[in-house]
Protein backbone atom coordinates (compact mmCIF):
# COMPACT_ATOMS: atom_id res chain seq x y z
CA UNK A 1 0.00 0.00 0.00
CA UNK A 2 1.57 3.24 -0.81
CA UNK A 3 2.24 6.90 1.22
CA UNK A 4 -0.78 7.91 -0.44
CA UNK A 5 -3.48 5.15 -0.57
CA UNK A 6 -2.40 5.03 3.31
CA UNK A 7 -3.16 9.09 3.82
CA UNK A 8 -6.42 8.39 1.79
CA UNK A 9 -7.96 5.66 4.37
CA UNK A 10 -6.73 7.21 7.53
CA UNK A 11 -8.19 10.94 6.42
CA UNK A 12 -11.25 11.71 8.05
CA UNK A 13 -10.54 15.52 8.18
CA UNK A 14 -14.36 16.32 6.66
CA UNK A 15 -17.02 14.31 8.67
CA UNK A 16 -15.20 11.53 8.63
CA UNK A 17 -14.14 11.95 4.93
CA UNK A 18 -10.64 13.15 3.25
CA UNK A 19 -9.90 16.70 4.06
CA UNK A 20 -10.01 17.62 0.46
CA UNK A 21 -13.55 16.93 0.62
CA UNK A 22 -14.26 20.20 2.59
CA UNK A 23 -12.12 22.02 -0.72
CA UNK A 24 -14.12 20.48 -3.41
CA UNK A 25 -17.14 20.81 -1.17
CA UNK A 26 -17.03 24.82 -0.78
CA UNK A 27 -15.65 25.38 -4.29
CA UNK A 28 -18.60 23.85 -5.63
CA UNK A 29 -21.08 25.40 -3.40
CA UNK A 30 -19.72 29.15 -4.38
CA UNK A 31 -19.62 27.76 -8.50
CA UNK A 32 -22.81 26.49 -8.53
CA UNK A 33 -24.09 29.77 -5.57
CA UNK A 34 -22.85 32.22 -9.02
CA UNK A 35 -24.55 29.56 -12.10
CA UNK A 36 -28.28 28.87 -10.66
CA UNK A 37 -28.61 32.56 -8.96
CA UNK A 38 -27.73 34.07 -12.30
CA UNK A 39 -29.81 31.49 -14.40
CA UNK A 40 -32.68 31.69 -12.63
CA UNK A 41 -32.59 35.61 -13.85
CA UNK A 42 -31.53 35.37 -17.31
CA UNK A 43 -34.93 34.58 -18.90
CA UNK A 44 -36.46 37.27 -17.37
CA UNK A 45 -34.13 39.74 -17.84
CA UNK A 46 -33.68 38.61 -21.12
CA UNK A 47 -37.54 39.27 -21.78
CA UNK A 48 -37.94 42.72 -19.59
CA UNK A 49 -38.66 45.65 -22.13
CA UNK A 50 -35.49 47.96 -22.26
CA UNK A 51 -37.61 50.65 -20.59
CA UNK A 52 -37.48 48.85 -17.72
CA UNK A 53 -34.06 48.33 -18.13
CA UNK A 54 -33.72 44.30 -19.42
CA UNK A 55 -33.26 43.58 -23.30
CA UNK A 56 -36.72 43.65 -24.89
CA UNK A 57 -35.92 40.21 -26.31
CA UNK A 58 -39.34 37.89 -27.12
CA UNK A 59 -40.18 34.94 -25.29
CA UNK A 60 -39.44 33.04 -28.00
CA UNK A 61 -35.97 34.21 -28.61
CA UNK A 62 -35.13 34.43 -24.96
CA UNK A 63 -35.79 31.13 -24.53
CA UNK A 64 -34.17 29.84 -27.16
CA UNK A 65 -30.89 31.27 -25.65
CA UNK A 66 -31.72 30.04 -22.50
CA UNK A 67 -32.04 26.64 -23.72
CA UNK A 68 -28.64 27.27 -25.87
CA UNK A 69 -26.88 28.73 -22.90
CA UNK A 70 -27.92 25.81 -20.72
CA UNK A 71 -27.50 22.87 -22.76
CA UNK A 72 -23.94 24.36 -23.90
CA UNK A 73 -22.62 24.30 -20.29
CA UNK A 74 -23.44 20.43 -20.52
CA UNK A 75 -21.68 20.20 -23.87
CA UNK A 76 -18.64 21.59 -22.87
CA UNK A 77 -18.03 19.42 -20.49
CA UNK A 78 -16.94 16.55 -23.00
CA UNK A 79 -13.73 19.02 -24.37
CA UNK A 80 -13.13 20.39 -20.91
CA UNK A 81 -12.52 17.02 -19.51
CA UNK A 82 -10.41 16.37 -21.97
CA UNK A 83 -8.26 19.31 -21.58
CA UNK A 84 -7.51 18.36 -17.83
CA UNK A 85 -7.28 14.59 -18.61
CA UNK A 86 -4.56 15.17 -21.62
CA UNK A 87 -3.34 18.92 -20.89
CA UNK A 88 -3.49 20.45 -17.54
CA UNK A 89 -4.75 18.33 -14.89
CA UNK A 90 -7.62 18.55 -13.01
CA UNK A 91 -6.39 21.53 -10.39
CA UNK A 92 -5.92 23.52 -12.80
CA UNK A 93 -8.79 23.29 -14.81
CA UNK A 94 -10.80 23.88 -11.73
CA UNK A 95 -8.64 26.67 -10.90
CA UNK A 96 -8.49 28.35 -14.84
CA UNK A 97 -12.51 27.38 -14.95
CA UNK A 98 -13.25 29.77 -11.64
CA UNK A 99 -11.71 32.09 -13.27
CA UNK A 100 -13.09 32.58 -17.10
CA UNK A 101 -16.73 32.13 -15.17
CA UNK A 102 -16.25 35.24 -12.41
CA UNK A 103 -14.91 37.20 -15.71
CA UNK A 104 -18.42 36.33 -17.39
CA UNK A 105 -20.46 37.25 -14.45
CA UNK A 106 -18.57 40.80 -13.97
CA UNK A 107 -19.54 41.07 -18.04
CA UNK A 108 -22.74 40.31 -17.00
CA UNK A 109 -22.79 42.60 -14.21
CA UNK A 110 -22.27 45.96 -16.95
CA UNK A 111 -25.12 47.30 -18.21
CA UNK A 112 -24.77 46.81 -21.71
CA UNK A 113 -26.16 44.48 -24.15
CA UNK A 114 -22.77 43.39 -25.92
CA UNK A 115 -21.33 42.65 -22.71
CA UNK A 116 -23.84 40.36 -21.54
CA UNK A 117 -24.09 38.25 -24.69
CA UNK A 118 -19.94 37.72 -24.29
CA UNK A 119 -20.35 36.74 -20.11
CA UNK A 120 -22.82 34.29 -21.62
CA UNK A 121 -19.78 32.89 -23.49
CA UNK A 122 -17.48 33.15 -21.00
CA UNK A 123 -19.71 31.24 -18.33
CA UNK A 124 -20.20 28.49 -21.03
CA UNK A 125 -16.96 28.13 -21.32
CA UNK A 126 -15.55 28.33 -17.73
CA UNK A 127 -18.26 25.75 -16.45
CA UNK A 128 -17.38 23.27 -19.65
CA UNK A 129 -14.09 23.45 -17.90
CA UNK A 130 -14.75 23.25 -14.02
CA UNK A 131 -18.21 21.26 -13.73
CA UNK A 132 -17.05 17.95 -14.87
CA UNK A 133 -13.40 17.67 -13.29
CA UNK A 134 -14.35 19.06 -9.87
CA UNK A 135 -16.63 15.78 -9.61
CA UNK A 136 -13.61 13.86 -11.03
CA UNK A 137 -11.65 14.68 -8.14
CA UNK A 138 -13.72 13.92 -5.55
CA UNK A 139 -13.85 10.44 -6.90
CA UNK A 140 -9.81 11.02 -6.64
CA UNK A 141 -10.19 11.27 -3.05
CA UNK A 142 -10.48 8.00 -2.28
CA UNK A 143 -9.05 4.44 -3.36
CA UNK A 144 -11.00 2.33 -5.16
CA UNK A 145 -12.17 -0.14 -2.36
CA UNK A 146 -13.25 3.12 -0.32
CA UNK A 147 -16.71 2.12 1.02
CA UNK A 148 -16.90 6.00 1.95
CA UNK A 149 -16.79 6.78 -1.76
CA UNK A 150 -20.80 6.38 -2.49
CA UNK A 151 -21.50 8.59 0.80
CA UNK A 152 -18.74 11.18 -0.05
CA UNK A 153 -20.30 11.89 -3.32
CA UNK A 154 -23.67 12.23 -1.26
CA UNK A 155 -22.24 15.20 0.50
CA UNK A 156 -20.33 16.63 -2.09
CA UNK A 157 -23.83 16.90 -4.00
CA UNK A 158 -25.16 18.59 -0.71
CA UNK A 159 -22.92 21.25 -1.13
CA UNK A 160 -24.29 21.81 -4.74
CA UNK A 161 -28.09 22.38 -3.80
CA UNK A 162 -27.40 24.66 -0.61
CA UNK A 163 -25.03 26.23 -3.53
CA UNK A 164 -27.88 26.73 -5.38
CA UNK A 165 -30.05 27.99 -2.56
CA UNK A 166 -27.73 30.71 -1.66
CA UNK A 167 -27.90 31.65 -5.11
CA UNK A 168 -31.66 31.99 -5.54
CA UNK A 169 -31.79 33.65 -2.67
CA UNK A 170 -29.17 36.22 -3.17
CA UNK A 171 -29.46 37.11 -6.54
CA UNK A 172 -33.39 36.80 -5.98
CA UNK A 173 -33.71 39.26 -3.81
CA UNK A 174 -31.09 41.59 -5.19
CA UNK A 175 -33.06 41.73 -8.60
CA UNK A 176 -35.98 43.01 -6.83
CA UNK A 177 -34.58 45.34 -4.39
CA UNK A 178 -31.72 46.72 -5.78
CA UNK A 179 -31.24 45.59 -9.65
CA UNK A 180 -30.73 42.79 -12.29
CA UNK A 181 -27.03 43.48 -13.17
CA UNK A 182 -26.39 44.43 -8.79
CA UNK A 183 -27.40 40.38 -8.90
CA UNK A 184 -25.07 39.06 -11.48
CA UNK A 185 -22.35 40.98 -10.05
CA UNK A 186 -23.27 39.10 -6.06
CA UNK A 187 -22.80 36.15 -8.73
CA UNK A 188 -19.34 36.63 -9.66
CA UNK A 189 -18.28 37.81 -5.76
CA UNK A 190 -19.67 34.20 -4.90
CA UNK A 191 -17.39 32.40 -7.84
CA UNK A 192 -14.61 35.02 -5.98
CA UNK A 193 -15.25 33.60 -2.52
CA UNK A 194 -14.97 29.83 -4.16
CA UNK A 195 -11.76 30.60 -6.02
CA UNK A 196 -10.23 32.19 -3.36
CA UNK A 197 -11.17 29.43 -0.61
CA UNK A 198 -9.81 26.94 -3.54
CA UNK A 199 -6.68 28.20 -3.80
CA UNK A 200 -5.98 28.50 0.30
CA UNK A 201 -6.85 24.83 0.97
CA UNK A 202 -5.35 23.51 -2.39
CA UNK A 203 -2.96 21.45 0.03
CA UNK A 204 -5.78 19.72 1.28
CA UNK A 205 -6.00 17.79 -1.90
CA UNK A 206 -2.54 16.01 -1.44
CA UNK A 207 -1.94 16.25 -5.25
CA UNK A 208 -4.47 14.68 -6.50
CA UNK A 209 -5.34 15.99 -10.32
CA UNK A 210 -2.02 18.36 -10.20
CA UNK A 211 -1.04 16.40 -13.49
CA UNK A 212 -2.91 15.10 -16.31
CA UNK A 213 -4.00 11.55 -16.26
CA UNK A 214 -3.03 10.64 -19.59
CA UNK A 215 -0.85 13.87 -20.92
CA UNK A 216 0.02 14.34 -24.54
CA UNK A 217 3.45 14.44 -25.90
CA UNK A 218 4.89 17.98 -26.70
CA UNK A 219 4.01 17.58 -30.35
CA UNK A 220 0.53 16.76 -29.54
CA UNK A 221 0.80 19.90 -26.50
CA UNK A 222 1.12 22.19 -29.08
CA UNK A 223 -1.20 21.10 -31.89
CA UNK A 224 -4.03 20.80 -28.85
CA UNK A 225 -2.99 24.39 -27.72
CA UNK A 226 -2.56 25.59 -31.47
CA UNK A 227 -6.12 24.23 -32.02
CA UNK A 228 -7.84 25.74 -28.70
CA UNK A 229 -6.43 29.14 -29.68
CA UNK A 230 -7.70 29.10 -33.11
CA UNK A 231 -11.37 27.73 -31.72
CA UNK A 232 -11.15 30.65 -29.00
CA UNK A 233 -10.14 33.13 -31.69
CA UNK A 234 -13.03 31.63 -34.09
CA UNK A 235 -15.74 32.50 -31.44
CA UNK A 236 -14.00 35.61 -30.62
CA UNK A 237 -14.76 36.57 -34.29
CA UNK A 238 -18.43 35.08 -34.94
CA UNK A 239 -19.66 36.95 -31.05
CA UNK A 240 -17.67 40.34 -32.87
CA UNK A 241 -20.03 39.77 -36.70
CA UNK A 242 -23.19 38.85 -34.63
CA UNK A 243 -22.75 41.72 -32.54
CA UNK A 244 -21.66 43.91 -35.29
CA UNK A 245 -24.80 43.13 -37.18
CA UNK A 246 -22.54 41.28 -39.85
CA UNK A 247 -24.12 38.20 -38.85
CA UNK A 248 -27.99 37.95 -38.12
CA UNK A 249 -29.07 34.94 -36.56
CA UNK A 250 -32.42 33.50 -35.34
CA UNK A 251 -32.09 31.93 -31.88
CA UNK A 252 -34.91 29.95 -32.31
CA UNK A 253 -33.75 28.22 -35.59
CA UNK A 254 -29.85 28.06 -34.18
CA UNK A 255 -31.32 26.26 -31.38
CA UNK A 256 -33.04 23.69 -33.69
CA UNK A 257 -30.47 23.05 -36.07
CA UNK A 258 -28.36 22.87 -32.60
CA UNK A 259 -30.84 20.45 -30.75
CA UNK A 260 -30.74 17.99 -34.26
CA UNK A 261 -26.95 18.12 -34.60
CA UNK A 262 -26.32 16.84 -30.68
CA UNK A 263 -29.11 14.74 -31.15
CA UNK A 264 -27.57 12.81 -34.93
CA UNK A 265 -24.18 13.03 -33.26
CA UNK A 266 -25.32 11.38 -29.88
CA UNK A 267 -26.84 8.44 -32.02
CA UNK A 268 -23.61 8.45 -34.21
CA UNK A 269 -21.23 7.49 -31.53
CA UNK A 270 -24.04 5.24 -29.57
CA UNK A 271 -24.15 3.21 -33.14
CA UNK A 272 -20.67 3.09 -33.53
CA UNK A 273 -19.86 2.38 -30.13
CA UNK A 274 -22.82 -1.08 -30.90
CA UNK A 275 -21.12 -1.87 -33.99
CA UNK A 276 -17.77 -1.20 -34.39
CA UNK A 277 -16.27 -1.73 -30.52
CA UNK A 278 -15.72 -5.39 -30.37
CA UNK A 279 -18.51 -5.94 -27.91
CA UNK A 280 -19.48 -9.51 -27.35
CA UNK A 281 -23.52 -10.19 -27.06
CA UNK A 282 -24.16 -9.18 -23.38
CA UNK A 283 -22.30 -5.63 -23.68
CA UNK A 284 -24.28 -4.75 -26.74
CA UNK A 285 -27.73 -6.08 -25.06
CA UNK A 286 -26.48 -3.78 -21.56
CA UNK A 287 -25.65 -0.59 -24.00
CA UNK A 288 -28.86 -1.06 -25.70
CA UNK A 289 -30.72 -1.11 -22.38
CA UNK A 290 -28.51 1.87 -21.18
CA UNK A 291 -30.00 3.64 -24.46
CA UNK A 292 -33.30 3.02 -23.23
CA UNK A 293 -32.23 5.02 -19.63
CA UNK A 294 -30.64 7.74 -22.55
CA UNK A 295 -34.41 8.36 -24.09
CA UNK A 296 -35.82 8.95 -20.94
CA UNK A 297 -32.87 11.50 -19.47
CA UNK A 298 -33.80 13.38 -22.51
CA UNK A 299 -37.37 13.88 -22.44
CA UNK A 300 -36.87 13.98 -18.45
CA UNK A 301 -34.94 17.05 -18.60
CA UNK A 302 -36.85 18.64 -21.78
CA UNK A 303 -39.62 18.91 -19.07
CA UNK A 304 -37.64 19.62 -15.86
CA UNK A 305 -35.90 22.52 -17.46
CA UNK A 306 -39.22 24.60 -17.99
CA UNK A 307 -37.66 25.61 -14.21
CA UNK A 308 -35.93 28.16 -16.07
CA UNK A 309 -37.91 29.29 -18.83
CA UNK A 310 -41.69 29.06 -18.56
CA UNK A 311 -42.36 28.48 -15.13
CA UNK A 312 -40.19 31.31 -14.52
CA UNK A 313 -42.27 33.83 -16.20
CA UNK A 314 -45.25 32.05 -14.90
CA UNK A 315 -43.79 33.25 -11.27
CA UNK A 316 -42.97 36.52 -12.14
CA UNK A 317 -46.32 37.10 -14.68
CA UNK A 318 -49.26 35.37 -13.15
CA UNK A 319 -48.61 34.38 -9.39
CA UNK A 320 -49.35 36.02 -6.85
CA UNK A 321 -46.23 36.93 -4.68
CA UNK A 322 -47.24 39.40 -2.19
CA UNK A 323 -47.39 38.00 1.52
CA UNK A 324 -48.22 40.51 3.80
CA UNK A 325 -46.11 43.83 2.42
CA UNK A 326 -43.41 41.01 1.46
CA UNK A 327 -42.69 40.35 -2.13
CA UNK A 328 -41.22 37.02 -3.27
CA UNK A 329 -38.91 37.36 -5.70
CA UNK A 330 -39.53 35.46 -9.04
CA UNK A 331 -36.17 33.09 -8.63
CA UNK A 332 -36.99 32.32 -5.50
CA UNK A 333 -39.99 29.62 -6.22
CA UNK A 334 -37.07 27.72 -8.14
CA UNK A 335 -35.06 27.12 -4.35
CA UNK A 336 -38.14 25.10 -3.77
CA UNK A 337 -35.94 22.44 -5.60
CA UNK A 338 -33.27 22.72 -3.62
CA UNK A 339 -34.84 22.79 -0.44
CA UNK A 340 -36.83 19.65 -1.39
CA UNK A 341 -33.56 17.32 -2.56
CA UNK A 342 -31.81 18.27 1.01
CA UNK A 343 -35.11 16.91 2.63
CA UNK A 344 -36.12 14.23 0.30
CA UNK A 345 -32.69 12.38 -1.09
CA UNK A 346 -32.07 10.70 2.27
CA UNK A 347 -35.63 8.89 1.86
CA UNK A 348 -35.06 8.15 -1.65
CA UNK A 349 -31.22 6.71 -0.67
CA UNK A 350 -33.12 4.44 1.89
CA UNK A 351 -35.97 3.57 -0.67
CA UNK A 352 -33.84 1.86 -3.33
CA UNK A 353 -31.62 0.05 -0.52
CA UNK A 354 -34.66 -1.51 1.37
CA UNK A 355 -36.46 -2.28 -2.24
CA UNK A 356 -33.53 -4.05 -3.53
CA UNK A 357 -33.30 -6.05 -0.62
CA UNK A 358 -36.82 -7.41 -1.49
CA UNK A 359 -38.71 -9.16 -4.67
CA UNK A 360 -39.85 -5.43 -5.54
CA UNK A 361 -36.61 -4.77 -7.04
CA UNK A 362 -36.74 -3.14 -10.53
CA UNK A 363 -35.11 -2.34 -13.29
CA UNK A 364 -32.91 1.07 -14.47
CA UNK A 365 -35.36 1.85 -17.09
CA UNK A 366 -38.78 1.38 -14.93
CA UNK A 367 -37.40 3.52 -12.28
CA UNK A 368 -36.50 6.47 -14.66
CA UNK A 369 -39.82 6.03 -16.89
CA UNK A 370 -41.55 6.12 -13.49
CA UNK A 371 -39.47 9.64 -12.70
CA UNK A 372 -40.73 10.69 -16.24
CA UNK A 373 -44.31 10.03 -15.36
CA UNK A 374 -43.69 11.63 -11.66
CA UNK A 375 -42.20 14.69 -13.61
CA UNK A 376 -44.74 14.97 -15.77
CA UNK A 377 -47.63 15.44 -13.28
CA UNK A 378 -46.30 17.96 -12.31
CA UNK A 379 -47.38 20.02 -15.40
CA UNK A 380 -50.84 18.69 -14.59
CA UNK A 381 -50.67 20.93 -12.00
CA UNK A 382 -49.69 24.13 -14.09
CA UNK A 383 -52.72 23.36 -16.32
CA UNK A 384 -55.27 24.12 -13.19
CA UNK A 385 -52.91 26.94 -11.93
CA UNK A 386 -52.48 28.36 -15.69
CA UNK A 387 -56.46 28.31 -15.86
CA UNK A 388 -56.34 30.56 -12.89
CA UNK A 389 -54.09 32.35 -14.76
CA UNK A 390 -56.10 32.77 -17.76
CA UNK A 391 -59.26 33.96 -15.90
CA UNK A 392 -57.77 36.72 -14.92
CA UNK A 393 -56.75 36.49 -11.50
CA UNK A 394 -53.25 35.56 -10.20
CA UNK A 395 -52.16 32.11 -8.99
CA UNK A 396 -51.79 31.40 -5.72
CA UNK A 397 -48.20 30.64 -4.96
CA UNK A 398 -48.27 26.64 -3.99
CA UNK A 399 -49.17 25.36 -7.58
CA UNK A 400 -45.68 26.26 -8.42
CA UNK A 401 -43.98 24.65 -5.13
CA UNK A 402 -46.58 21.73 -5.63
CA UNK A 403 -44.99 21.35 -9.40
CA UNK A 404 -41.22 21.67 -8.21
CA UNK A 405 -42.29 18.69 -5.32
CA UNK A 406 -43.43 16.60 -8.36
CA UNK A 407 -40.51 17.95 -10.40
CA UNK A 408 -38.04 17.06 -7.16
CA UNK A 409 -39.54 13.64 -6.74
CA UNK A 410 -38.86 12.89 -9.91
CA UNK A 411 -35.47 13.82 -10.34
CA UNK A 412 -34.60 11.76 -7.47
CA UNK A 413 -36.37 8.88 -8.89
CA UNK A 414 -34.35 9.40 -12.70
CA UNK A 415 -30.75 11.17 -12.00
CA UNK A 416 -28.98 9.01 -9.92
CA UNK A 417 -30.28 6.18 -11.48
CA UNK A 418 -29.70 6.78 -14.37
CA UNK A 419 -26.04 7.82 -13.64
CA UNK A 420 -25.64 4.61 -11.88
CA UNK A 421 -26.83 2.68 -14.91
CA UNK A 422 -24.34 4.64 -17.02
CA UNK A 423 -21.79 3.42 -14.46
CA UNK A 424 -22.87 -0.63 -14.16
CA UNK A 425 -24.04 -1.03 -18.14
CA UNK A 426 -21.31 0.88 -19.95
CA UNK A 427 -19.05 -1.50 -21.08
CA UNK A 428 -15.72 -0.95 -18.50
CA UNK A 429 -12.91 0.03 -21.27
CA UNK A 430 -15.43 2.61 -22.68
CA UNK A 431 -16.97 3.80 -19.20
CA UNK A 432 -15.39 7.03 -19.31
CA UNK A 433 -16.43 7.52 -23.00
CA UNK A 434 -19.77 6.67 -22.54
CA UNK A 435 -20.06 9.11 -19.35
CA UNK A 436 -19.48 11.92 -21.85
CA UNK A 437 -21.82 10.50 -24.13
CA UNK A 438 -24.57 10.48 -21.55
CA UNK A 439 -24.63 14.07 -20.93
CA UNK A 440 -25.48 14.59 -24.27
CA UNK A 441 -29.19 13.73 -23.44
CA UNK A 442 -28.84 16.86 -21.23
CA UNK A 443 -27.96 19.00 -23.39
CA UNK A 444 -30.50 17.77 -25.94
CA UNK A 445 -32.66 17.77 -23.48
CA UNK A 446 -32.02 21.46 -22.14
CA UNK A 447 -31.73 22.68 -26.03
CA UNK A 448 -35.68 21.57 -26.64
CA UNK A 449 -36.42 22.76 -22.88
CA UNK A 450 -35.87 26.24 -24.30
CA UNK A 451 -37.61 25.71 -27.85
CA UNK A 452 -40.91 24.61 -25.97
CA UNK A 453 -40.78 27.27 -23.43
CA UNK A 454 -41.06 29.39 -26.45
CA UNK A 455 -45.04 28.46 -27.61
CA UNK A 456 -45.54 30.49 -24.57
CA UNK A 457 -46.86 33.92 -25.52
CA UNK A 458 -47.70 35.77 -23.07
CA UNK A 459 -49.90 37.67 -25.37
CA UNK A 460 -52.05 34.76 -25.56
CA UNK A 461 -52.52 33.68 -22.05
CA UNK A 462 -56.07 31.59 -22.99
CA UNK A 463 -53.58 28.95 -24.55
CA UNK A 464 -51.42 28.35 -21.70
CA UNK A 465 -53.51 26.07 -19.51
CA UNK A 466 -53.67 23.10 -22.81
CA UNK A 467 -49.83 23.87 -23.75
CA UNK A 468 -48.94 22.52 -19.90
CA UNK A 469 -51.42 19.96 -20.60
CA UNK A 470 -49.79 18.72 -23.88
CA UNK A 471 -46.35 18.75 -22.04
CA UNK A 472 -47.95 16.51 -19.62
CA UNK A 473 -49.87 13.96 -21.82
CA UNK A 474 -46.47 13.76 -24.32
CA UNK A 475 -44.49 13.63 -21.23
CA UNK A 476 -46.49 10.51 -19.47
CA UNK A 477 -46.69 8.61 -22.95
CA UNK A 478 -43.26 8.61 -23.26
CA UNK A 479 -43.08 6.99 -20.11
CA UNK A 480 -45.06 4.45 -20.35
CA UNK A 481 -43.83 3.51 -23.69
CA UNK A 482 -40.15 3.68 -21.64
CA UNK A 483 -41.57 1.59 -18.94
CA UNK A 484 -43.31 -0.97 -21.60
CA UNK A 485 -39.47 -1.31 -22.94
CA UNK A 486 -38.23 -1.85 -19.79
CA UNK A 487 -39.60 -5.23 -18.70
CA UNK A 488 -37.73 -6.56 -22.36
CA UNK A 489 -34.33 -4.69 -21.04
CA UNK A 490 -34.57 -6.13 -17.43
CA UNK A 491 -33.09 -9.09 -18.48
CA UNK A 492 -30.18 -7.74 -20.29
CA UNK A 493 -29.24 -5.70 -17.45
CA UNK A 494 -28.99 -8.51 -15.57
CA UNK A 495 -27.29 -10.39 -18.31
CA UNK A 496 -24.14 -7.56 -17.46
CA UNK A 497 -24.55 -8.30 -13.93
CA UNK A 498 -23.77 -11.64 -14.49
CA UNK A 499 -20.86 -11.36 -16.70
Amino acid sequence: MTDTTLNRVSDESFFGHPAGLSTLFFTEMWERMSYYGMRALLVLFMTLSMQEGGLGITVASATAIYGLYTGAVYFMGLPGGWIADRLIGGQQAVWYGGIIIMVGHILLAIPSDNTFFIGLIFVVMGTGLLKPNIGALVGQLYSRDDSRRDAGYALYYMGINLGSIIGYIVCGWLQVNVGYHWAFGAAAIGMAFGLVQFRLTLFKLHGEGAEPTQPLSDQGRRNSHFAILAGAAGIGLLTLLILTGSITINPVTLAQYVAFTITVVFLAYYAGMYSFADLDSNEKKSLGALFLVCIASTFFWAGFEQAGSSLNLFGRDYTDRIIGTFEIPPAWFQSANSFFIVILSPFFAALWINLGKTLVSTNYGFKCAIGLIIMATGFIVMFFAAQVAASGMLAAPYWLVATYFLHTVGELCLSPVALSAVSKLSPRRFAGQMMGVFTLTYSIGNVVAGLVAGNFDPENIQQMPNLYLYIAFFTIAAGIVIGLFAFKTRSWESLIKEA
